[in-house]
């Protein structure tokens, strides 16, 4: 059950040193709100040909497993709430991102407090992910908080219909194998946490 401390934790803002098989020839930005950007890029490809992308730009975000031990029973801590997209009420790990930093820390700290009122002083980048490369460009560190605290909750005016609870390990396992988690962060999340499980 315990996460290695004698490794370098994943740095999500660090760059890719693959070669670029596309080069960006012009880019405009197309909308912006508070939470993202969208901009189109034309491009071309290595034979040559041109080619347009749509690409959402977001900040760096964290998906943060709250992990206890509650009885001798280890627990994980979702919210819910209504994701205006999809019209559906999901079950996550709490998320978010911050255009005001680029500290994977910072994000996980901050979005644990806003959406559950928990506290830990123990948070360790686990993982890196890619939220969505085909049309995003936004990354999130996986971030693990052992034993937090109770504080008190920052709810945006947006996530006034969050709700949350602990789960057990089953509960969770049951509810992806029958529809009920099928957040992709979270279900990205639970696979990289289960690589030090294991």
């Amino acid at each position: 059950m315990d996460v290695p401390t004698d490794r370098q934790s994943p740095d999500p803002t660090a760059a890719d040193a693959t070669p670029v098989d596309v080069a960006t020839v012009t880019s405009r930005e197309v909308y912006r709100n508070a939470w993202m950007s969208v901009r189109e890029d034309e491009i071309c490809r290595r034979d040559g040909t041109a080619g347009i992308f749509g690409v959402v730009d977001r900040p760096l975000g964290a998906v943060v497993i709250a992990r206890r031990t509650h009885d001798d029973v280890v627990q994980f801590y979702l919210v819910e709430q209504f994701r205006y997209p999809v019209s559906a009420r999901r079950w996550e790990f709490p998320a978010g991102t911050s255009p005001d930093s680029d500290d994977a820390l910072i994000v996980a700290r901050r979005e644990l407090l806003e959406e559950t009122g928990l506290e830990s002083d123990d948070l360790r980048v686990l993982s890196v992910i890619d939220v969505a490369p085909g049309f995003t460009s936004q990354r999130s560190a996986v971030v693990l908080a052992d034993d937090p605290r109770p504080g008190t909750a920052r709810l945006e005016h947006e996530e006034q219909d969050l709700l949350g609870r602990w789960w057990t390990r089953d509960e969770i396992v049951e509810a992806i194998r029958t529809g009920g988690v099928v957040d992709a962060q979270t279900l990205a999340a639970w696979a990289c946490l289960s690589v030090y499980d294991a």
